[in-house]
């Protein structure tokens, strides 16, 4: 239950720097009236001007932030001192005591919980006010249809179909089925955002294990090719021992043996041609000069130079012919000594004769021979190991196999999928106009609506018949004659707009949450007739009497005085408001 307890303001409109204070919570019928001193008190006026509806604008804005009527903010600040407005409220909804700050010039936002500061803002605060807002329960448009009734706020019938449509659905709980809705789109907006986590967990260990069974393939190939490099190693070791295995090495080793001294004989042959080619050579080249100094001695004989042709003196002569004489006798023995070495060495040759033995051998060199035995036991063992070498990725394909390729469940993803589609169901229920759940909503509760709307329409005297259709239409009839609400003289609209708040209230209660407080601002000053009156300060009684409403009536109207349970006066001298304490009507 949301019971409102106090209120106090402080340069709020006319209220000056001096704080007053209402008591809300006062289970009885409560008329306000106004007293202007700055305008005598025999004036036609006196009633005006006072600062009755201060105290529901002033709990209006400590609220929600925002007076009952179009008021800029900055104008409910009184003119006169223009600063340090605040105004206060106290209530409890649900056990919980609640307090609220509110005020311009400086900006200044508290907001108390069990006396425990829940928010603190300079100016005004959105998440503040939301906590304040859910806190009260309703919404301002509520309030000013259900707790705060003004001649100025515009009436629910005059307003357009479409915020007709949006007061009907707040009241009904279709705004809080769309509330809900909202709640579960993010509820949905989150299972989604799970949805494409799980998707993207998926895709990643598909990925994952894509670049695995690659690497698994790159790593099989690399497999096969080192297979088939050590199958044929082993082949070719094979082969080489086999091959080893069929030399004899003994006749190996004789053979390389012989062809030794072959090769060695070969050489010596090769050395007596070189040098028999060699002393053949210098032979020839001694017995042509031989011939040639012969035939120059012959003509240095006759004192002729052999070489220019000119006469030679004694000396020179006879020196020539010495020099000629003896190179003569060199070359002789020269001659004589290459013809002795030339059939020594050819009687070398001829003593090795011609060599035409050959025969092939496996190995190139004895020396490789000796070493065939280490060779073929070199080739066993490593044709052995070669046989016996590990597989080098065998393990690394089995490990990715068994233990890195990740096992992909789609359970999750299923089961959060169907989440959501349940969800977007419930959703379509919550918002879908043809869904049965709002048709069934607005078919319970349009039956209270229009049950409490009658009762009260009775009550209030008018003979009009209102009815709100499955469509959220409103139809206006008087005896079969369809009318609009405009066709309603003001004491007649006014009886509906009372009949249909108390209404609205009473759909609101019976969904919601019970509401202490009623204020009803100057609603039954115009054209209201007797009959009218009366029938509505009896149904504000009753709401006193069996419900412990708190019931504040604003009035010009002094004759209702004795009609009511208290009377607070709203007094304004100097320009300033000030609310007088109760007067108990006994």
């Amino acid at each position: 239950m949301l019971v409102l307890k106090s209120l106090t303001v402080k340069n709020f409109m006319s209220v000056g720097n001096q704080t007053q204070a209402v008591s809300l919570d006062r289970q009885d019928l409560t008329l306000v009236l106004g007293e202007n001193l700055d305008l005598g008190g025999d004036d036609a006026g006196a009633r005006n001007g006072t600062g009755k509806t201060t105290i529901v604008n002033a709990l209006s804005y400590v609220l929600y932030g925002q007076a009952l009527t179009n008021i800029k903010k900055d104008n409910l600040i009184n003119k006169t001192n223009a600063k340090g407005m605040l105004v206060t409220v106290e209530f409890e909804k649900d056990g919980v005591h609640h307090r609220i700050e509110r005020g311009r010039r400086p900006g200044i936002l508290k907001y108390y919980s069990n006396n425990d500061e829940v928010d603190r803002a300079q100016g005004e605060n959105r998440q503040t006010q939301d906590q304040i807002e859910e806190a009260v329960g309703m919404s301002h448009t509520m309030f000013k249809h259900v707790v705060a009734l003004n001649t100025y706020t515009e009436p629910f019938l005059a307003m357009r179909v479409s915020d007709q449509r949006d007061v009907i659905e707040q009241l009904l709980g279709i705004t809080l089925l769309s509330e809900k809705a909202e709640k579960l789109k993010e509820i949905i907006r989150q299972t989604k955002d799970l949805i494409t986590e799980e998707e993207y967990a998926i895709k990643g260990k598909q990925q994952a294990n894509e670049n695995i069974e690659n690497t698994i393939k790159s790593l099989r190939m690399k497999q096969k090719a080192w297979v088939e490099s050590r199958n044929k190693d082993i082949e070719k070791l094979d082969n080489a021992i086999k091959e080893l295995e069929a030399v004899n090495i003994e006749e190996e080793i004789t053979l390389h043996t012989k062809k030794a001294n072959i090769e060695q004989l070969e050489s010596k042959l090769r050395g007596y041609n070189r040098e028999k080619s060699t002393s053949e050579n210098l032979l020839s080249k001694y017995i042509k000069e031989l011939a040639r100094f012969e035939k120059n001695i012959t003509q240095t004989e006759d004192k002729t130079c052999h070489t220019c042709g000119q006469a030679l003196h004694d000396e020179i002569h006879q020196k020539m012919l010495a020099d000629l004489e003896e190179q003569i006798t060199e070359h002789k023995q020269s001659i004589k000594a290459e013809e002795e070495n030339l059939a020594t060495v050819t009687k070398k040759i001829e003593e090795i004769g011609t060599i035409d033995w050959y025969e092939e051998t496996f190995y190139d060199d004895i020396a490789s021979a000796y070493k065939h035995d280490s060779s073929l036991e070199h080739l066993r063992n490593t044709l052995v190991e070669k046989a016996e070498e590990e597989d080098p990725y065998k393990s690394q394909i089995e490990d990715l196999q068994d233990s890195v390729l990740q096992e992909i469940n789609y359970n999750k993803l299923n089961e959060l999928v169907s989440l959501r589609e349940h969800q977007e169901f419930l959703a379509r229920l919550l918002v879908n106009k043809d869904s049965f759940i709002r048709k069934r909503i607005i078919d319970q509760n349009l039956a209270l609506l229009n049950k409490r709307l009658s009762y009260y329409l009775d009550k209030i005297g008018l003979p009009h018949a209102v009815m709100f259709l499955n469509d959220l239409s409103v139809e206006i009839t008087e005896y079969g004659r369809d009318l609009d609400f405009d066709n309603l003289s003001r004491g007649e609209r006014n009886r509906l707009i009372l009949s249909l708040s108390w209404a609205f209230r009473d759909v609101w209660e019976h969904l919601y949450d019970n509401i202490n407080l009623l204020v009803i601002d100057e609603l039954v000053d115009s054209g209201m007739d007797a009959l009218g009156l009366e029938g509505s300060i009896s149904i504000l009684k009753k709401f006193c009497r069996d419900r412990n409403k708190s019931v504040f009536l604003i009035s010009h109207k002094d004759e209702l005085v004795g009609r009511v349970h208290n009377v607070l006066t709203v007094t304004k001298e100097n320009g300033f408001t000030n609310y007088s304490d109760d007067i108990e009507i006994m």
